[in-house]
């Protein structure tokens, strides 16, 4: 199985050819669509064509920014955020000519602009965490549970708890074979897990149109047999600082489309084998029919002749 890339690959190669130097700057008008109804516009500046403009536009960006991804975002495009422009959310706008002294790194790091906005959520949570680790008389009302609608009819939650971070993806699956699919796929979650060099792992449950306990007084949930709910417990040694926390926020975020991703290429691979088996089959038919020969005629005169 492969895993999906973080980053949008379409702003990647589109940043690599404006930002060279053997290019000239020239005018562009880019609309670009990502994973969970993500929308990016690139274009040049209407009077500098040196001047090149990112937007974002995300259907909960609001409650990104509520939990904190504005704080993100200025960590991470400090020097390029600018007013947004009309009809999205956030902008970035760059000098083509004055990048910086590592422009590879400023292309991998705007290309990951998706990334960073919905990490906000995931890092206040296990922030939240750590510190509640801390406290002996720690007060579970104080926990907050974060919930992103990011998608039509699906949403992610992440609550912190004193040992623990639990994140919750409610998926809606269109087709029957997508809920077996799906079901079969996280088993192997489940299996895995029991391998020896697995066993520190998040924990993975799902269930099939209940909710887990942690969400049932969220109210709007949808009761429906196509809806499916995902959890994962991390650990704080699923999250640790460095590289393992920001792998872990990487991994997770896409964890919703590399699912579906795989349901569709099973469903895929599936619908190859059988058309290959129909094949076959037609093929064994076509062999077992008999030869028919053509019986000898005979005229009253008595010469005898065979129908073509």
């Amino acid at each position: 199985m492969i895993l999906l890339d973080y980053h949008n690959r379409i702003i990647e190669d589109t940043l690599k050819a404006r930002f060279s130097l053997e290019n000239k700057p020239k005018p562009v008008d880019m609309s670009i669509v990502d994973f969970d109804g993500v929308s990016y516009h690139i274009s040049t500046a209407e009077d500098n064509d040196a001047k090149l403009i990112l937007s974002i536009r995300w259907k909960c960006w609001s409650e990104l920014v509520q939990y904190g991804a504005m704080d993100v975002l200025k960590r991470e495009y400090r020097q390029w955020i600018t007013e947004p422009e009309h009809g999205y959310d956030f902008t970035l706008q760059f000098d083509i000519q004055n990048v910086g002294a590592d422009p590879e790194e400023v292309i991998r790091k705007v290309s990951l602009l998706k990334r960073n906005a919905m990490a906000a959520p995931f890092e206040r949570a296990f922030d939240a965490q750590s510190l509640a680790e801390k406290e002996d008389n720690w007060d579970p009302s104080t926990s907050q549970l974060m919930t992103i609608h990011y998608r039509e009819g699906e949403a992610i939650y992440v609550q912190n708890q004193q040992d623990r971070v639990t994140v919750i993806f409610s998926t809606l699956f269109k087709e029957e074979t997508d809920r077996v699919f799906a079901k079969v796929f996280l088993q192997e979650f489940v299996d895995a897990r029991k391998k020896p060099h697995l066993q520190n792992a998040p924990q993975v449950i799902y269930s099939h149109r209940e909710p887990p306990l942690e969400i049932r007084h969220v109210p709007g949930l949808l009761d429906s047999e196509n809806m499916g709910y995902i959890t994962f417990v991390l650990f704080p040694r699923n999250y640790a600082a460095g590289s393992v926390r920001e792998e872990t926020i990487s991994r997770i975020q896409i964890f919703r489309d590399y699912l579906h991703y795989h349901i569709k290429c099973s469903k895929a691979y599936m619908h190859s084998r059988m058309r290959a088996r129909v094949s076959d089959f037609l093929k064994v038919l076509n062999r077992a029919k008999p030869e028919t020969q053509a019986a000898e005629k005979k005229l009253a005169s008595g010469r005898a002749f065979r129908r073509a």
